[in-house]
Parts: structure tokens; sequence; C-alpha cells
């Protein structure tokens, strides 16, 4: 039986379309080292594009797989993170 590889299953999520955050790489698949893992995808021949979204966003994502909450009193509308995907 083939074992679960975090970084391949990343890599396929995004040559899916579906765009990714450091926090979600973590939470959903498991990757250690997700800026690493991002630049072995440049290294392998792949267009990473970037741009900040709302973590509101980002949470709202994540709670389709799994149950995700915020601290209270953190203003998870207003803090930025950076979303990248493969460009094709």
């Amino acid at each position: 039986m083939p074992k679960f590889k975090p970084s391949i299953a990343l890599r396929e999520h995004m040559l899916n379309g579906h765009p990714i955050t450091i926090l979600e790489a973590l939470l959903l698949f498991g990757v250690q080292s997700p800026n690493r893992t991002l630049t072995t995808f440049k290294k392998n021949g792949f267009l990473i594009a970037s741009r900040q979204v709302q973590m509101a966003k980002v949470i709202t994502r994540i709670n389709k797989y799994t149950v995700c909450k915020v601290p209270e009193g953190l203003p998870y509308k207003e803090i930025q993170l950076t979303e990248y995907w493969i460009k094709k």
C-alpha cells in the first residue's frame, strides 16, 4: 500500500486549480515546511503566484474539511494571509 506523501497531495491539490495558504498546507495536508515545499515546486519548474487574502476567507475554506475556530478577540477579518497557486 502506498504511503501518503503530504507534498505530493499538496501539489495535486494546487494542480487541480485550488489556491493554498501556509495554514491550509499545515492543517489539511500535514506539510511540515510549506515554504520549503513551495520552493521545491518552483525549482521543479512550476510557476507559483501569490496574493494577499483575508484570513476569514481562508478559515471558511478550511471549515469545509475540518473544524477550525479562531481565538475570541482575534481580528481575523483584518488579518491578511498569503495565498499561493500554480499558474498554468
